[in-house]
């Protein structure tokens, strides 16, 4: 399962980056983002742009005060 800490990555690029291990993935598996802050406006821009977002798969958590931990499942779509 594709994994990436975009902490440290400037926030101007974290969604380019996002996008970019996305898309080199195969369908059925999961993108995991850990970020610092929830990543809800990466939701809604995989939802409405990505056809192959599984947005019922995705799932958040927040593991300490400034790590949340994010799936991004990809379908066949």
């Amino acid at each position: 399962m594709p994994r990436l800490d975009v902490r440290d990555i400037p926030p101007v690029n974290r969604h380019d980056r996002i996008h970019e291990a996305f898309d080199g993935m195969d369908p059925g598996e999961t993108l995991t983002i850990v970020n610092d802050h929830e990543p809800k406006p990466l939701y809604y821009e995989m939802a409405a742009e990505v056809p192959a977002f599984d947005e019922e798969g995705y799932e958040v958590r927040r593991a300490a005060p400034d790590e949340f931990v994010a799936e991004f499942p990809k379908t066949d779509a």
